[in-house]
């Protein structure tokens, strides 16, 4: 199924992606960008969460962690990115999930910078989410100069695929990651790092965001992109 066509003026964008909001959501329908959307936090007040993301937790562990827009001048997108702070420990995994957008075969893209953190740091992108418990996440953390490809089932983490990273947290990076069928390819700063294969989850999710812990984390420039090609099922 594709996207084309659609903009914030349309009923049917609404329908599509839940009302996400017009201040914060981009569709591009040229050759290059078809079937994108793209999702900054520039039109979304300080303090607040964009329309219909909604802040979740696996194995929780301590205070929920604070998920909120601030402003940055550094923010790719702008002047404004989505923050988590966290006060979590352990195997905590704190999540921000796209509630009304859901996808199978994609492409989402996002812009990270890690901040703080002793036990863990960074984060990246959640997909194929049936829930709080269930999904896959590719996260890359400074601390261990890695990046790793994980699915969470039954709320239980279990490592796909990892490789070594060494980048500049203070910096902004891009993770993006390409799932169609089985077939996962994960880029870090437009460097294609791991390409692996994974069934565990085969149905359509939903998106977001993830951190571990303790890791306070910046995140601009989430991107969806549909792909129509054939999978390997």
């Amino acid at each position: 199924m594709g996207i084309k066509g659609l903009t914030c003026g349309l009923s049917a964008a609404a329908l599509v992606f839940g009302a996400v909001g017009c201040e914060h959501l981009f569709h591009h329908d040229d050759d290059d960008d078809k079937n994108e959307v793209v999702i900054n936090f520039d039109g979304t007040a300080v303090g607040a969460l964009p329309n219909d993301w909604k802040v979740a937790e696996t194995a929780s562990k301590g205070k929920t962690a604070k998920w909120r827009v601030v402003e940055d001048k550094t923010a790719p997108s702008g002047k404004k990115a989505l923050y988590v702070k966290s006060g979590n420990s352990g195997h905590t995994f704190n999540l921000i999930i796209a509630e009304k957008m859901e996808y199978k075969d994609l492409e989402v893209e996002v812009k990270v910078k890690a901040v703080k953190g002793k036990q863990d740091q960074g984060g990246g992108p959640i997909w194929r989410v049936q829930d709080a418990d269930n999904y896959y996440v590719a996260r890359w953390n400074p601390l261990e100069d890695n990046f790793r490809i994980y699915y969470v089932k039954n709320g239980k983490r279990r490592q796909i695929a990892s490789a070594k990273i060494k980048a500049d947290p203070k910096k902004w990076h891009e993770i993006e990651i390409k799932h169609i069928g089985k077939k996962i390819i994960a880029e870090f700063d437009d460097k294609k790092i791991i390409e692996v294969e994974s069934s565990v989850f085969s149905k359509a999710g939903k998106v977001g965001l993830w951190t571990k812990a303790d890791a306070s984390t910046k995140f601009d420039d989430f991107k969806i992109e549909l792909d129509e090609e054939e999978d390997d099922d």
